[in-house]
């Protein structure tokens, strides 16, 4: 077989993979508009759950998962991209920081549930915070850093170097040129990491549901210290634990649906913001 006929082959074998991946996407996606839609009503988004959830809104739901992903972001993207400007900008380039890296990849495949039991050991016993927004917020902080960190380090990378040469033979100090002449070029890209932690933050499960997610709680939360309900978590009571889940499976789609709209919404937040940096820079 010839290199262009090779390279026919692996360029449509791709594209395949590729075509597939969007029609099942696509399927899941329209399945879960056609039948959540109709669930859709200003009671569904606004009421209080009845009957252990199946009944009623998913208000607070929708609070919780808000307060969580929010209060994942806050303590992850500080943390996250400091600690890539430090890996990339200041540390030495030897063993150790070889080592750090390898970790940071390794723990960015480590199954949700592990930060989970993680976070139940630190943040809810060791640390005293119990069941509560805080503990599930950092829990979730701790689970996309790695992704971010990742992410961040990668834009900061791609930034030329002779941006910072130039910075510094002009006198600027090194935290001047990080700031002044780096940053500006790589935060679009480190954007990016903090839209791919954002969507996992709002979709998981495992790690809320032993640091901070209530089976059944119809009210608002008063404090970070307070448990909430979460729409995963919701989700998965609904689809596993209620009894009859035919009769609860137009709110298993209503939730469903929410979920998404939730991390689209919080996905292109920041897409636009990453875009704005963008208009910015002229290279």
């Amino acid at each position: 077989m010839k290199a262009a006929q090779k390279e026919s082959l692996a360029f449509n074998s791709i594209r395949l993979v590729t075509y597939f991946i969007v029609i099942v996407v696509g399927y899941l996606l329209f399945d879960i508009l056609l039948k959540g839609v109709p669930t859709i009503s200003w009671e569904f988004i606004t009421g209080l759950p009845r009957k252990s959830g199946a009944e009623g809104g998913i208000y607070p739901a929708i609070i919780g998962t808000i307060y969580l992903v929010f209060g994942a972001l806050i303590f992850a993207i500080p943390l996250g991209m400091g600690s890539a400007i430090y890996l990339s900008e200041y540390a030495m380039q030897g063993r150790l920081n070889r080592y750090i890296r390898l970790a940071i990849i390794t723990l960015a495949g480590v199954p949700s549930i592990v930060f989970g039991l993680f976070g139940l050991g630190l943040f809810v016993l060791f640390f005293g915070f119990g069941a509560s927004i805080l503990a599930g917020s950092l829990t979730l902080a701790f689970m996309i850093l790695p992704t971010i960190i990742v992410s961040s380090e990668e834009a900061l990378q791609a930034v030329p170097m002779g941006l910072r040469e130039a910075s510094l033979a002009l006198g600027a100090t090194q935290w001047q040129t990080v700031y002044k002449s780096v940053l500006p070029f790589a935060l679009p890209g480190m954007f990016t990491g903090s839209i791919l932690g954002i969507g996992r933050a709002a979709g998981e499960t495992a790690p809320i549901l032993l640091t901070v997610a209530a089976f059944f709680l119809p009210r608002l939360p008063k404090s970070i210290f307070d448990q909430v309900m979460a729409l995963p978590y919701h989700l998965y009571v609904l689809a596993t634990q209620h009894p009859d889940t035919v009769k609860v499976l137009p709110m298993q789609y209503g939730t469903a649906l929410v979920l998404i709209v939730i991390v689209v919404f919080f996905n292109l937040t920041a897409i636009i913001l990453r875009n704005k940096f963008r208009k910015k820079i002229k290279w």
